[in-house]
């Protein structure tokens, strides 16, 4: 078991239940430890305040202000109270808040190796993503400094697996199902895998499951309990399609504004924050899988040729991505493949 997997196991669902009590307070609220003259942060995020991913967020800022003895103070601003989500990369550029939250497939039109964890069926476990996260990491650190970006840390999504309404032993069994689509790369997974998009919008999965309007649908255990897939779907696949990460980054002037202190203080809250949203992200994924079988879904391993037939799928959308991007594509695959 390596460092990474014993830290994640060693995180409780205690203590992230205790830093979500207070998250709300916290980002809201003016605080007692500010001290006269501190420097303020506008942090922006379009996840609600509940999210883990949020919790996380106001942690790391709570740490960097204790650990200042309240010269920074880092005010999360959750649910797109500032900017919407597909716009916040953009406003932390411009200067208009000092630091964000954005998904990073939402960066792939200016930042192409962005999409590097939205590539399907590559990474297939939780330390698979960490490895890929490593090489990115440097490559997204470079691409944002050009852009007067600061990359503070990277959280990834509970993975995306394979919900049907019947068994299936392998991609041949998808042939002819309505597959959930909801951009133009899931439709494409639908189409390659023989089964027929159906464009459904997270704001109308709980609908389109209650009338049966699909039959088949990828997404992570966590959304499958938020809408109760239950409803018209009984089998769940781990595939691990992908493992989705949020980027945290701030502007690269405020950043070089803050004392000292400050920016060692912030560094290493977010090295904290990353480690503990990994952590939880788990956590997230495996409470959800429970509620799942509670809910009488089956959660099945994937079988075996099942699995091979997605690995060749894999390979397909690396190659064409590689295609797309480019060299920068070879920077992060060749290194993730050779330690694979």
């Amino acid at each position: 078991m390596d460092r990474a997997t014993t830290d994640r196991r060693a995180f409780s669902r205690r203590t992230f239940a205790s830093l979500a009590c207070g998250a709300a307070a916290w980002s809201a609220a003016p605080s007692a430890f500010s001290a006269p003259g501190a420097t303020v942060w506008r942090l922006a995020t379009g996840y609600p305040a509940e999210n883990f991913h949020t919790v996380n967020l106001v942690a790391m800022a709570r740490e960097a202000e204790l650990a200042t003895g309240g010269q920074l103070r880092i005010e999360v601003r959750p649910g797109g109270a500032l900017f919407a989500l597909n716009a916040i990369r953009a406003a932390v550029q411009e200067g208009k808040v000092e630091a964000g939250e954005a998904i990073m497939s939402s960066l792939v039109a200016d930042v192409p190796i962005a999409g590097a964890d939205s590539v399907p069926f590559i990474t297939g476990s939780y330390d698979d993503a960490q490895r890929l996260w490593r090489i990115q990491r440097p490559l997204i650190e470079k691409a944002f400094a050009q852009r007067g970006l600061r990359v503070l840390y990277a959280v990834a999504w509970p993975p995306q697996g394979l919900y049907a309404n019947r068994p299936l032993g392998a991609m041949a069994d998808l042939r002819g199902m309505r597959m959930r689509a909801y951009n133009a790369t899931t439709a494409r997974i639908a189409t390659l895998m023989g089964a027929v998009p159906v464009d459904v919008p997270a704001t109308e999965l709980d609908k389109a499951l209650a009338d049966g309007r699909i039959d088949c649908m990828m997404t992570s255990a966590v959304t499958g309990v938020e809408s109760r897939v239950w409803q018209s779907m009984r089998y769940f696949y781990e595939v691990n399609a992908w493992f989705p990460k949020n980027l945290v980054f701030a502007n690269a002037q405020a950043w070089d504004a803050l004392a000292a202190p400050s920016r060692d203080a912030l560094g290493k809250a977010a090295t904290a924050a990353e480690l503990r949203g990994w952590a939880a992200s788990a956590t997230a994924a495996a409470r959800s899988m429970d509620e799942l079988r509670r809910n009488g879904v089956k959660t099945e391993p994937v079988p075996y040729l099942f699995s091979r037939d997605l690995r060749r799928l894999g390979e397909h959308f690396s190659l064409d991505w590689v295609k797309q991007v480019g060299v920068g594509a070879n920077d992060i695959f060749i290194p993730y493949f050779d330690k694979h």
